[in-house]
């Protein structure tokens, strides 16, 4: 039996911005549509929602000029909510009624669109067409399109995804699939472009955290470095790009991974589980870890190729049941056609405890193509209000990695987290072991390889900053405006949770806090209200940093971790301490 169209098409609406577009549709609410209806009543889509990327027509047939220019406004709104990407269903109504139109005025409507697209600098890609029975003898259809701004000024659309799996999973080689358009040899050859140090080359291990990229174009094609395409080809031609945040496995390179979670805020998390050995090492603490800092999940079974179909089910079967588990509380989404990628990257951005399955080969290229049309059609977790927001605010670049480059000087890499920030901008860096800042020159900007001459709140970049001392610098800093007041403290009190401890916390106790970008050990001075903490149990606590001071905000997410002990919680309260600009 054919199953409803609303569970092929999921849920529209979506986060958005605020401000109103001045409809002026006609709606048949009709009686009994709503989500009691009976099984023989026309299915059914949620109404549709004034903010978000999400626009449904019912036709769009011969309209008038005034009309015309209507709906291409209307377009530049749910283009604007979607940072460049919108989806507009074709034959349903403004209350979610799925009519459907006949192939000719479906035909029309799509032509119409075309028009619209062109007059925005869009294209448009269709995603899937159905057919409805409703009040008709002749078949009629309903049509669902993406809509995606061709870039302009390297304005693409820019997602990150961490990639977490235990060690030997099969990470690496699938970024090295997906990124280098070849598959995998079965003896990892596909990864060996990602390695950064020789150590890596020899083991098969990542023990570092490297950055791979992965470009749709405004018509949802794949560009990668296939072709023998340049990092800055790439860019320039792709008008969304998936940065990958490659992660290590292993359980001693815990840290690594931990920062690349907490320092590189990634908009999402790819959780990789090989066939063959299921939730082993590592996978359950970074499904933990991933559920801690709140950062949407999905899971992708690798190795199929090496497994009978009974393994592959038992591993599924495996995830399933730990997805449903009391601490998890998340619905399995299993996908096995387009329509179900279609389907899982709307509702998985929509709707945070569904969590998409793939079960793919890197070495037969099994269902690869369902985890490309999945990341071609996800959507942006912030909405562009939000966006503006944080672009309005003072520019705040955060330091995460520091090299030397011959002829260029020091470079910092990092997110910026707040703000925008230009080419020859004068800012200050800090916290020094003083706790005081210096003045610096950004001196130029490279996004993705390529450079740039603007940075976006949001966006991860290198910048140079010519002939600065290197040994003035540390991970953990922040490049601000001269003009912001920076909140540096050596004591910090936050409310947490003791996710694990095998006996009782107290205080006294050092352990490796984790805030952004800051990683650094912490003496636990005071437990307000208790002589010790246990395993589940809440408090607000005071630590005190013990090497440096850093740059904290309130209300900031914070991670600890001691062997086998962990927690997670959020600052509350800064003891500020006096910082100054000036000689280190």
């Amino acid at each position: 039996m054919e199953p409803r169209v609303f569970e092929l098409f999921g849920p529209a609406g979506g986060s958005g911005g605020t401000g109103a577009r001045g409809k002026t549709k006609g709606k048949k609410a009709g009686k009994g549509r709503g989500r009691s209806s009976k099984s023989n009543n026309p299915p059914y889509l949620p109404p549709e929602a004034e903010e978000g990327n999400i626009e449904y027509k019912l036709k769009l047939v011969n309209p008038s000029q005034y009309r015309f220019e209507h709906l291409v406004t209307q377009m530049k709104w749910r283009l604007q909510e979607g940072r460049g990407e919108a989806v507009y269903q074709i034959g349903v109504e403004d209350n979610g009624l799925l009519v459907g139109l006949s192939e000719e005025e479906m035909k029309a409507s799509l032509h119409t669109l075309h028009r619209m697209a062109e007059k925005v600098g869009a294209d448009i890609t269709v995603l899937r067409e159905r057919e409805v029975d409703y009040d008709s003898d002749s078949p009629r259809k309903i049509t669902e399109v993406l809509i995606r701004k061709v870039p302009d000024n390297q304005q693409f659309l820019d997602l990150r995804v961490a990639v977490l799996g235990n060690v030997d999973s099969g990470k690496s080689t699938l970024l090295g699939v997906l990124t280098q358009g070849e598959l995998d040899n079965g003896r990892g050859r596909a990864r060996l472009n990602l390695f950064r140090h020789l150590h890596e080359i020899q083991s098969g291990r990542t023990s570092s955290i490297s950055f791979e990229i992965l470009g749709f174009n405004s018509k949802g094609e794949v560009i990668n470095y296939s072709e023998s395409r340049t990092a800055e080809q790439i860019c320039e031609s792709a008008s969304k790009m998936i940065t990958f945040i490659d992660l290590a496995g292993h359980h001693k390179y815990l840290k690594t991974t931990i920062f690349g979670l907490t320092s590189y805020c990634p908009d999402f998390a790819m959780l990789v589980v090989s066939a063959n050995t299921g939730i082993a090492g590592t996978t359950r603490e970074h499904l933990g870890l991933a559920m801690a800092l709140k950062v949407p999940f999905f899971l992708v079974v690798s190795k199929v190729d090496l497994c009978a179909a009974a393994t592959v089910e038992r591993t599924l079967r495996q995830l399933e049941r730990t997805l449903k588990q009391p601490g998890c509380n998340k619905v399995p989404f299993m996908v096995r056609s387009e329509d179900d990628a279609v389907t899982a990257a709307q509702q998985f951005a929509q709707s945070p405890n569904i969590t998409p399955i793939f079960a793919i080969s890197s070495v037969t290229g099994e269902s690869l193509d369902l985890l490309k049309v999945f990341l071609n059609i996800l959507p942006p977790l912030t909405n562009s209000h939000e966006q503006e927001e944080l672009m309005q605010q003072l520019p705040e670049f955060q330091v995460d990695e520091i090299y030397t480059v011959p002829e260029v000087g020091t470079v910092v890499g990092g997110t910026l987290y707040s703000g925008v920030c230009k080419e020859g901008e004068h800012l200050v860096v800090g916290p020094t072991d003083g706790g005081g800042f210096l003045p610096l020159k950004v001196c130029s900007i490279q996004r993705n390889r390529s450079t740039c001459r603007v940075l976006r709140a949001g966006q991860a970049a290198t910048l140079a900053l010519g002939e600065f001392e290197r040994s003035l610098l540390r991970k953990g800093m922040v490049l601000v405006s001269p003009e912001a007041l920076p909140t540096v403290c050596w004591v910090f009190e936050a409310e947490i949770v003791l996710l694990f401890h095998a006996t009782s916390c107290r205080q006294g106790v050092q352990v490796t806090v984790h805030v952004g970008n800051v990683r650094q050990t912490a003496v636990l001075e005071h437990i307000h209200g208790k002589d010790e903490l246990r395993t589940g149990e809440k408090a607000v606590v005071r630590f005190r940093f013990i090497k440096h001071p850093e740059y904290l905000k309130p209300g900031t997410k914070l991670l600890f971790r001691e062997g086998m002990t962990k927690g997670i919680g959020h600052v509350c309260s800064l003891q500020v301490i006096a910082t100054a600009i000036g000689d280190p």
